[in-house]
């Protein structure tokens, strides 16, 4: 169970958090570039008055560090419309963070893998009211594979070809198998470094899920959430872990939610008998495709995401990034935080607050209309 060896961590973690905050999400005072030119839609659900937003207290949540960018905005949009709230995040990544809100020791979760069938039972326990938590699907990414080549900004690769690579199979830049996908780029006889997550990671569970999806004899180890040690590789944590290790050595490739990038060379994935490169638009596209994941509570909306598609101009190594609520809270003091500050991220002025600062695609008007519907259901625990 993964909760039982970070459980007695989680509540002294979420103690510190609120303890010492982050000055970065702090507001103080506010500044007009936080609510000039918002939307009404963003306004009313950012809880805006003439005067200010009348709502008070800390938002505690923890999870996903490839949300980083993105909560950065989200945080300064909401707090500079609600002076008296404080909204602390802790990227401790996906997994560290949905045990810290099985523990019951944030408010929310953000994960770039919605709940499991046994996290949905202990959701149920957790969760004031006993009715499990659920999904919504408030940011979306491309997960680039970047490199650190001198003289090389891009190059293509087939799936079989990535899943190589990260399966320490394909061991030099000059591999043959490279060369043919890059038959005008002159390769370096260079060893390759692949990088991976460290920590329990909901974009390693989405990097996996499309290799095993698309290349199962290049990557043999599945879709997993932890890094298999016979893969090898080298390990860093967090996103901004592995953007420094693959940035500090030249030859080196990593996995990254592309907002985190920086300078470094990016892959066109093969897809269908085109090489696509990651932009927001080409992610957006493959959620358009996939279905909702089955046998999931009313309300909840976990996405199965299509990752062998082949139709044309989609980027199929994508992480929908969840946050993850209770459908009821203790007090009407939580209820009315949550509810106010989920709203506010998936209205259009927070899904554009994100894209600015995180260069995600924005999720849909209909699903923003149908994830406001249930959000507008969060209830007092009777």
């Amino acid at each position: 169970m993964r909760l039982n060896w970070r459980l007695m961590l989680a509540l002294t973690a979420v103690l510190a958090i609120v303890a010492t905050g982050c000055a970065s999400n702090e507001d103080d005072g506010g500044t007009d570039e936080g609510t000039t030119g918002q939307t009404e839609e963003g306004a009313a659900a950012a809880g805006a008055t003439e005067s200010g937003g009348d709502l008070a207290g800390t938002i505690v949540g923890a999870g996903a560090s490839s949300q980083a960018a993105a909560m950065e905005g989200w945080q300064a949009g909401f707090q500079s419309a609600n002076p008296g709230v404080t909204v602390n995040y802790d990227p401790v990544g996906s997994g560290g963070g949905r045990e810290q809100f099985l523990a019951g020791a944030t408010m929310f979760a953000g994960s770039d893998a919605y709940l499991d069938a046994e996290e949905i039972e202990l959701s149920a326990e957790r969760c004031p009211g006993g009715e499990p938590a659920i999904n919504l699907p408030h940011y979306i990414s491309p997960v680039a594979v970047a490199f650190n080549l001198e003289g090389i900004d891009t190059l293509n690769m087939s799936p079989d070809v990535i899943g190589g690579i990260f399966a320490a199979t394909i061991t030099s830049w000059d591999d043959p198998a490279i060369a043919e996908d890059n038959p005008d780029v002159e390769l370096p006889d260079l060893p390759i470094n692949p990088v991976h997550r460290s920590d329990d990671s909901g974009t390693t569970e989405n990097f996996t899920g499309y290799l095993d999806a698309v290349a199962p004899d290049a990557w043999p180890y599945g879709e997993v959430e932890t890094w298999p040690s016979e893969a090898g590789g080298e390990g860093a944590p967090q996103t901004s872990g592995v953007v420094q290790a693959v940035t500090a050595g030249n030859g080196s490739i990593g996995y990254m939610d592309a907002s985190q990038i920086q300078d470094l060379g990016t892959v066109a994935v093969g897809v269908g008998e085109d090489f696509v490169p990651f932009s927001a638009e080409a992610a957006a596209a493959v959620v358009d495709v996939s279905p909702r994941a089955e046998d999931r509570a009313e309300g909840d909306f976990a996405i199965e995401l299509a990752r062998d598609t082949t139709e044309s101009g989609v980027y199929p190594i994508v992480l929908v990034s969840y946050h993850i609520v209770c459908q009821a809270y203790e007090d009407a003091e939580t209820v009315e935080l949550v509810t106010a500050f989920m709203e506010y991220v998936g209205s259009e002025e927070g899904q554009q607050a994100a894209a600015e600062s995180a260069g995600s695609a924005p999720i849909s008007e209909e699903l923003r209309a149908e994830i406001a519907d249930v959000l507008s259901t969060i209830e007092v625990a009777s």
